[in-house]
C-alpha cells in the first residue's frame, strides 16, 4: 500500500502546475463554444490526463531506470508493426487497429516520452566531458534519435518526426557537443536540404513549402488571419466571432486554434496565452540549469524544448510565417493523445524532482514513499 511522506509535499513542483491549469481552462472554454460536444470528450480526456499523471508520478522511476531501454525498443516496435499492418488514413499510414474494441492506437505519440527517457538514461549513464561529447558518443545518441524520426517520416508525419528530431539534438547542444560536431552537422545540412526537398519529400509537403513562399497563404490561413486581425485589442463577443462561428475558420478547435482564441479574446488574450508558455518554458530552463541530476536536466529540457517548438511552430502556423502542419497548441488544442503525452513527461518530470534523494527510494529512514 501505497505510504507517502508529506515532506515530499515540499519538494512537488506546484508552479508548473499553476501555469498549466489556466491554459486548460480556456481551452475547454473555447472548445466549448466552437463544438460543444467536443468538449465533453475534451473533459473526459482531461480526467483520463489526470489519473495517468498520478499514475506514473507514484511509479519508483528511478528504481525502474533498467526498464528504459525496453521501453524505448517497444515503441520502435510499434512503429514498425505501422509499417506493416498499420491503418491508413488520407494517404498516412500512423495508426494500428486494436483487435475487438473498434479503436486505434497512434505509436507515434508514444514515442516522444521513450526517447527523452531514453535520452536522459543514455546521458545519466555516460555524462558528458567538459569540453563535450565526442564523434564516438555523438553517433551513438544521434542513433537513438535518427530511428524514430525515420520510421515516422516514412508513414509520412514529417511534421512530428521534426519536433522529435529538433527535440533529441536540442538536447544534445544542450547538454553539450564538441563543436566542430555541430559545424561539420550545419554544413552537411545545408549541402543535403535542396536534395531532401526534391527527392525525399512528397508533393503535398512540397505543395505546402509552395504555399508558405508564395506572396498568396493558403485558404486556411487567409481565414486565420482574418479571424486575428478582427479581435482587436480585446476581442469579440460569441455572437460577433463569424470566422469561427459561421465555420469560415477551419479546425478552429485543433490546428487553428489560437486564431479562434484572438478572435475572442484579442490581442491582450493572445499576450496573456503567450506569456503562460514563456513563464513555463523559462521555469523548466530553470530548473534545468540549476540542477545537477543528470535525469532532471534532460527531462526538463526536452519538455521546455517540446512546447517551445509546438507553441512557436503552431503560432507561426496561423499567423502565415510557417508552413500548415498538423503541430497542436501544446495543452491547448483538442485531442487526447497529445495531451495525455504532456501529462505523462510531466509527471515524469515531477517525480524525478519530488523523489531525487535516493532515502526517498530505497526504503530506509523516515523519507521512505513505499
Amino acid at each position: 500500500m501505497w505510504r507517502i511522506d508529506k515532506r515530499i509535499l515540499a519538494q512537488f513542483d506546484i508552479f508548473s502546475i499553476i501555469l498549466i491549469i489556466p491554459l486548460v481552462l480556456t481551452s475547454n472554454w473555447l472548445i466549448s463554444e466552437a463544438v460543444p460536444a467536443l468538449a465533453q470528450k475534451q473533459l473526459a480526456y482531461v480526467g483520463v490526463a489526470t489519473l495517468t499523471f498520478l499514475a506514473v508520478f507514484l511509479l519508483p522511476i528511478r528504481r525502474m531506470s533498467w526498464l528504459i531501454p525496453s521501453i524505448y525498443w517497444i515503441s520502435i516496435f510499434l512503429l514498425l508493426m505501422v509499417e506493416f499492418f498499420g491503418h491508413a488514413r488520407l494517404g498516412a499510414q500512423r495508426w494500428i487497429d486494436i483487435p475487438f474494441i473498434n479503436a486505434t492506437i497512434q505509436p507515434s505519440e508514444f514515442v516522444k516520452p521513450a526517447l527523452i527517457l531514453m535520452l536522459a538514461y543514455l546521458i545519466n549513464k555516460s555524462p558528458p566531458p567538459m569540453q563535450g561529447y565526442g564523434l564516438k558518443e555523438f553517433l551513438k545518441i544521434s542513433f537513438y534519435i535518427l530511428l524514430p524520426f525515420i520510421l515516422i517520416a516514412k508513414e509520412p508525419d514529417l511534421g512530428t518526426a521534426l519536433v522529435l528530431l529538433l527535440i533529441g539534438f536540442g538536447v544534445l547542444f544542450y547538454i553539450g557537443v564538441y563543436w566542430k560536431i555541430w559545424a561539420f552537422l550545419v554544413g552537411g545540412i545545408l549541402l543535403f536540404s535542396p536534395i531532401a526537398y526534391q527527392f525525399l519529400l512528397h508533393d503535398y509537403q512540397r505543395t505546402r513549402i509552395h504555399d508558405f513562399v508564395s506572396e498568396k497563404p493558403s485558404y486556411h490561413v487567409q481565414q486565420s488571419i482574418i479571424a486575428i486581425g478582427s479581435g482587436g485589442w480585446t476581442g469579440k463577443s460569441k455572437e460577433d466571432a463569424t470566422q469561427t462561428q459561421m465555420r469560415f475558420l477551419p479546425i478552429a478547435t485543433s490546428d487553428f486554434i489560437f486564431a479562434f482564441l484572438v478572435e475572442r479574446t484579442g490581442f491582450l488574450g493572445a499576450l496573456g496565452v503567450i506569456l503562460l508558455y514563456v513563464l513555463l518554458i523559462l521555469h523548466l530552463m530553470s530548473l534545468s540549469i540549476f540542477n545537477n541530476d543528470h535525469f532532471i536536466k534532460v527531462v526538463t529540457v526536452a519538455i521546455a524544448f517540446m512546447i517551445f517548438i509546438y507553441m512557436g511552430v503552431n503560432i507561426f502556423m496561423t499567423i502565415g510565417f510557417a508552413p500548415v502542419v498538423g503541430v497542436p497548441l501544446p495543452m491547448f488544442s483538442y485531442g487526447g493523445s497529445s495531451f495525455i503525452n504532456f501529462m505523462i513527461l510531466f509527471a515524469i518530470m515531477q517525480n524525478l524532482i519530488t523523489f531525487r534523494y535516493k532515502d526517498m527510494y530505497d526504503g530506509r529512514g523516515t523519507k521512505s514513499f513505499l
